[in-house]
């Protein structure tokens, strides 16, 4: 496998940045008490994810959603769920969950 030259580099570079693509969120600088929660539930689902060697799929059907909803999880990409609807899917991993915020 060959290292790409400059013009390709630049070229995917560009389409980077023209289609914004996103990986996973960090944590603001100075999260809330709530953002820091909401973080931290998502780190459950990645670390029972890592413990139980799942997939992504195998993750989405434990939780009984469809995939794409489990990688926005994953990456911290959850403005489209409510705190609520975090607790209730992890809940589904972890019926015995006790949570703390702040």
């Amino acid at each position: 496998m060959r290292f790409p030259n400059k013009t390709e580099i630049e070229r995917v570079v560009e389409k980077i940045k023209k289609e914004k693509i996103k990986g996973t969120l960090g944590l603001n600088e100075n999260p809330s008490p709530l953002e820091r929660f909401r973080w931290d539930l998502c780190q459950k689902f990645i670390k029972y994810k890592k413990v139980h060697g799942l997939n992504q799929k195998q993750l989405a059907e434990l939780l009984e959603v469809d995939e794409a909803k489990v990688s926005k999880i994953l990456h911290h990409r959850i403005h489209e769920f409510s705190t609520d609807r975090l607790i209730a899917l992890y809940s589904k991993l972890d019926p015995d969950i006790r949570l703390k915020v702040g």
